[in-house]
């Protein structure tokens, strides 16, 4: 016969009132396992913490000899709690001690115990210990003493998270939840940021998990699932949706899981527990994550961000947040967030913006190239980054090795202390250079100029050195705008632009915006392929009232002085010459209006779409010059996705078509007289900008942070040696060999700093 269950609800207002308690961590664990024994007529009940050390130690139990606590250690696998930690999963026996996996601890005196109902500890899926109850009878615990159980270990899990139970344990063997954690990803944007999580779009805490009326709760949780399906199929039925794509496939992923009854099942069953439905969404998703980490299947990892988005947005449904990202900032904040558009990180304040970590983003994406611009030390593919930080970690990234040091110990701060020190002495370096003009020793210069797009941007140009501004990005104006900027307004910064660089030249590129560059006050057009979509000049030229307005504002701006108008994604001559036109037209209205003239105009295209690569003769007597815009243009050869993260590597950009191709346009500027220069982030690299310098580009444009290293570099270069060496690479290219790496043997033979 069942012993009477004293039910889940008194046992959470029980379990409340202890938390309230001003008492010390052992003596609220002592009494946590006493009131849940007591609660579910156990005769055992044991908390098992997991440590920085990856074992499980017994933290308090009710039943087993107390001389057991904090002596008693398994590793995860081991033993039946073991098997718990490792699958995240319940595990529920009528005598235990038949289970293959059953290990005996014999200061515990368990052996007398049969049944067991083991259940993990979870938060946000990460497993932080294992709760269990015993008694001597065989029986299998009921259905709802499961739940009860798996309830109860959510407040267990709040307490360990907190870090209350740190001071328990000698150094090494603290609880994993605040555990220091390094974890690999990929350097995007080079620098070192020290400082504390700030998550970019925080998770909404439950703060109030026992519910005082499981009925009224049933009834939020069922208005917030219709709600949410109600939105799903809204934004299903748009116009640009309903036409299909990629983006249509993910809403019905999500019409799929809100509709799945297995998931209202189980919401519904955790309020049957005592919880408020907002502590369900939060239960539920977090043993939906535990399970899917779990998974071997991409795909199947996959929809776990799918299921996370479904949950907040639930969550935003029951609590009414609007899920608004948090632009104030504490000093030394470092974002952390699982993807991010540039318009997002142009929020931030980046006095106080120390650091970026992403768990999606490549070094092309286009977030890492406006951090890149910002100066902004910034880390992608850090996986599973969101679920592990808390908002106020101590964090220390590190953009060139990838790093991220959640929590760090204190060897590890005085260590990038140092490293900081270290990159001061460099900059130091490089200060002392900005002054020399970047000639090879064999007496070639290559002129180093800036990418910009903010007034911010400007100091740069003297802290550098740099040449002039190679590419001024005109959108980020835009993106950063409550509105769409007027005439005026773009004038005074495109005037100020031209003051700072005083007698150097400024390439402004006309708007670029499609993609994920979008305009918080324009409509989102939502296309399959954006990055192939309407874009950057088709969209210029199909809004023509927009594209003139922004060409009258560099005109005017370039009063007596010259200006340089790029236009960007051209794919045919037509298109350029439409530009251009326009840009004649808006000439001609103000010599009619009697406005002071620029002293010359120059046109130019950014060569990004491979289809131009095969009407350079044609385009270049039409130009006045040509700017690779690399990301874009190994982007499309490659049919690569340069913001997909699985792709986005999978192809080196110092491969024989890509130099193939750089070479060709190098040498057609040459034979028709006209100045070909590169503005991609191929040039902020040392080995890369080597490279460009090697295949006869004479102007290249790149990050600011990138100036030091690439002129120091050319400094130490013999240009004639290289060249000869790329003709070997591209023309004879060697099966299976690496031209990076041979391009790496030459310069540290040729003592070229790289």
């Amino acid at each position: 016969m069942r012993p009477a269950f004293g039910g889940p609800r008194l046992l959470l207002r029980r379990l409340r009132e202890v938390m309230a308690e001003q008492i010390s961590a052992q003596e609220r664990l002592d009494k946590i396992v006493v009131l849940i024994a007591a609660n579910m007529v156990a005769e055992v009940c044991s908390v098992y913490v997991l440590r920085v050390d990856a074992t499980l130690e017994l933290y308090a139990t009710q039943g087993l000899n107390r001389e057991a606590v904090h002596l008693t250690v398994m590793r995860a696998g081991e033993g039946l709690v073991g098997l718990v930690a490792q699958t995240a999963e319940s595990l529920n026996l009528s005598d235990a001690q038949e289970h293959p996996s059953f290990s005996f601890k014999p200061e515990t005196g368990e052996e007398i115990f049969h049944s067991f109902l083991g259940v993990p500890i979870l938060r946000g899926g990460n497993t932080l210990g294992v709760l269990v109850v015993q008694n001597r009878a065989h029986r299998k615990y009921e259905e709802d003493e499961v739940e009860a159980l798996q309830t109860t270990s959510m407040v267990l899990a709040e307490m360990i998270a907190s870090g209350e139970l740190s001071a328990l344990a000698p150094p090494g063997q603290e609880p994993a939840a605040r555990r220091p954690l390094h974890l690999p990803g990929e350097g995007l944007a080079e620098g070192v940021g020290l400082g504390h999580v700030v998550l970019h779009e925080p998770r909404i805490q439950v703060t109030k998990l026992i519910a005082d009326d499981p009925a009224r709760e049933l009834v939020r949780i069922e208005a917030a699932i219709e709600a949410l399906r109600a939105e799903i199929d809204h934004m299903l039925d748009a116009e640009d949706v309903a036409r299909g794509g990629e983006h249509k496939d993910i809403l019905e992923a999500y019409r799929m899981f809100a509709h799945d009854r297995g998931f209202v099942r189980r919401l519904k069953e955790a309020i049957g527990t005592g919880i408020t439905a907002e502590a369900a969404v939060e239960r539920v998703q977090s043993d939906n994550r535990a399970r899917m980490m779990r998974q071997t299947d991409p795909y199947l990892r996959e929809r776990m961000h799918d299921l996370d988005d479904l949950a907040n947005r639930l969550m935003r449904q029951l609590t009414g947040a609007k899920g608004e990202v948090r632009m104030d900032l504490p000093d030394n904040a470092i974002v952390v967030a699982r993807h991010m558009g540039p318009a997002a990180l142009l929020d931030y304040d980046r006095s106080r913006l120390r650091g970026l970590v992403l768990e999606e983003a490549g070094a092309t994406s286009h977030v890492a190239i406006v951090a890149r611009a910002l100066g902004i030390p910034t880390v992608g593919q850090a996986a599973n980054v969101t679920s592990l930080a808390d908002p106020g970690d101590a964090i220390i990234i590190d953009g060139a090795t990838g790093e991220v040091h959640l929590r760090p110990t204190s060897d590890v701060e005085s260590a990038y202390a140092e490293k900081v020190r270290f990159r001061a002495r460099r900059q130091a370096q490089y200060a002392a250079i900005r002054h020399l003009p970047a000639v090879t020793r064999d007496g070639v210069e290559v002129k180093l100029n800036l990418n910009a797009g903010l007034m911010v941007d400007l100091p740069f140009l003297e802290e550098t050195g740099a040449s002039g501004i190679g590419l001024f990005r005109t959108e980020l104006q835009f993106m950063v705008a409550n509105a769409l900027p007027r005439t005026a307004e773009q004038l005074d910064l495109y005037r100020k632009v031209l003051d700072a660089a005083g007698d150097r030249p400024v390439t402004f590129r006309t708007l670029d915006i499609g993609g994920d560059k979008v305009l918080p006050y324009m409509d989102v057009i939502q296309e399959e392929n954006p990055a192939m979509g309407w874009r950057a000049i088709r969209l210029g030229l199909d809004r023509p009232g927009l594209l003139r307005s922004q060409v009258r504002a560099m005109l005017r701006a370039g009063a007596g002085r010259e200006v340089r108008i790029m236009f960007p994604m051209v794919a045919a001559v037509e298109e350029f010459d439409a530009a251009k036109a326009i840009v004649e037209r808006e000439l001609t209205h103000l010599r009619r209006h009697d406005h002071r003239m620029p002293d010359r105009v120059q046109i130019g295209v950014m060569v990004e779409v491979p289809a131009l690569l095969f009407q350079l003769d044609e385009l270049l007597p039409r130009v006045d010059f040509l700017s690779v815009g690399s990301n874009d243009l190994v982007q499309f050869m490659f049919a690569v996705d340069r913001g997909n993260s699985r792709i986005a590597n999978r192809f080196d950009v110092l491969s024989p078509p890509i130099l193939r191709a750089l070479r060709l346009l190098a040498r057609k500027g040459r034979e028709h007289g006209k100045p070909v220069t590169l503005c991609g982030e191929l040039a902020s690299r040392p080995l890369e900008a080597m490279v460009l310098a090697g295949l006869g580009y004479r102007s290249l444009s790149l990050s600011p942070a990138a100036m030091g290293p690439v002129k120091s570099m050319l400094l130490d270069l013999d240009l004639s040696r290289l060249s000869a060496l790329l003709d070997d690479l591209i023309d004879q290219p060697r099966q299976g060999a690496s031209i990076r790496q041979r391009l790496r043997d030459f310069a540290e033979a040729e003592g070229v700093t790289l």
